[in-house]
């Protein structure tokens, strides 16, 4: 045995050293080198295109959008009239495809922005829509709260917080599809209680003092109300506040929408049970990322996109959907004072 193991050592040590001694073969570089993604131009630019920008709901989204740039190393805008003044929105609009930027988000919430919309998209300048949509014009995508969704988890969890039975209003603003998805939702969740019943809809015009009145006198008509829900945060503002005048804290239960300031005090405070919050900081994050794999990082769909008409990527992105109680509001208004700065 020890013999054949000597004769395969030196049949071996012979290659071993020619190997030693062979000149090295020289690795040649790959031909065609991957292209690594082209870095956006230093003046590119995305812009939000909103109204009602004087509300504390949006400070989210502007802080949003200002991160988006922060993060993918754009420069982000956001322009439009602070009041809800549709007439000055489109001029905001025009002004903003004036400047040729890489892509606009735009806050679809009335169909009069359509055609700018598409004037936008005929320009060259890609389009997606917030919070709401536009979903007959020419816009490239959807980013935003499934309107349905909110209203469901509210009322599931009022639903809960009752026990699954009682008498509710809600406090909505009826005729907008936007809020009457969210009643949709509402009654959807109360439909898995047979003990819940609801008793009534109030227009609150989107004014505080209106909802308070409207909820003050479906106290009066309703005196075994449970509870109210409103569909946006003046219904569930004026309900508290119509809860606290009439000394019911506690007794009447109350759920609002959206995680403005004086919204989450009055769930601190014990006069709020409770709020839904949108992904709104999230949302124009999403928006200006769809439009910059747009402009950069398109799946080869085809040969040239472009010149197939086709498109790729998400049409719509639905945002999550949170629930806000006393055990966890705090969070929610700390964050409340970094959008501001």
């Amino acid at each position: 045995m020890k013999r054949v193991i000597w004769i395969v050592v030196l049949l071996l040590v012979p290659s071993l050293v020619l190997a030693a001694c062979a000149p090295a073969v020289p690795v040649e570089e790959p031909a065609v080198t991957p292209e690594e993604p082209a870095a956006p131009a230093v003046d590119e630019e995305y812009i939000y295109v909103s109204c009602m920008g004087n509300l504390e709901f949006f400070n989210a989204h502007k802080y949003g959008m200002k991160w988006a740039g922060e993060v993918l190393g754009v420069k982000t805008d956001y322009v439009g009239p602070a009041e809800y003044d549709m007439a000055a929105m489109v001029a905001a609009f025009d002004g903003a495809i004036a400047r040729n930027p890489a892509g606009i988000v735009v806050f679809a919430v009335e169909p009069v922005l359509e055609p700018t919309i598409n004037e936008a998209v005929a320009a060259g300048i890609p389009v997606v829509t917030i919070l709401g949509d536009l979903p007959d014009s020419d816009r490239l995508a959807f980013v935003g709260s499934n309107q349905f969704d909110l209203g469901y988890v509210g009322g599931k969890n009022i639903a809960e917080a009752l026990g699954g039975e009682g008498q509710i209003a809600i406090l909505s603003i009826p005729g907008v599809k936007m809020f009457d998805d969210r009643e949709e939702g509402f009654r959807a969740a109360f439909v898995e209680y047979p003990g819940i019943e609801v008793v009534g809809v109030g227009d609150t015009k989107a004014d505080t003092v209106t909802a308070i009145s409207v909820a003050t006198d479906m106290l009066t008509r309703h005196p075994d109300l449970d509870a109210f829900v409103g569909t946006d945060s003046t219904g569930g503002i004026g309900a508290a506040t119509a809860v606290e005048e009439t000394g019911l804290v506690g007794e009447v239960l109350t759920v609002a929408m959206d995680r403005n300031s004086d919204v989450l005090e009055k769930i601190l405070a014990g006069t709020l049970t409770g709020t839904v919050a949108q992904d709104d900081a999230a949302m124009p994050f999403w928006a200006v990322l769809t439009l910059y794999h747009y402009n950069h990082n398109q799946a080869p769909l085809t040969i040239d996109n472009e010149a197939a008409g086709a498109r790729t990527g998400p049409s719509v992105i639905n945002t999550y959907v949170n629930y806000i109680d006393e055990t966890n509001a705090e969070h929610y208004l700390e964050a409340n004072e970094i959008y501001m700065d």
